[in-house]
């Protein structure tokens, strides 16, 4: 299974599917990370927390273990 962590910086993947329960996932897809939306990686910080991405035509950063919760192809 390959997460949201494993993308390289200027990569861009498609969203399969959503883990987590509850709040952690309502909080991840009101981000607007939702299934089958495209994302792209612009940056990571040097130790690897927070990712900043490119979703729906906005940047968001993301923690690195929240991005383990969004699985991608």
């Amino acid at each position: 299974m390959k997460t949201l962590k494993d993308v390289r910086v200027g990569d861009t993947c498609k969203v399969v599917k959503l883990h987590g329960e509850g709040p952690v996932k309502r909080r991840i897809m009101d981000m607007g990370i939702t299934k089958g939306i495209e994302i792209l990686v612009r940056k990571v910080a040097p130790l690897g927390d927070p990712m900043e991405l490119n979703v729906r035509g906005y940047e968001l950063s993301v923690r690195r273990g929240d991005a383990e919760l969004i699985e991608v192809e």
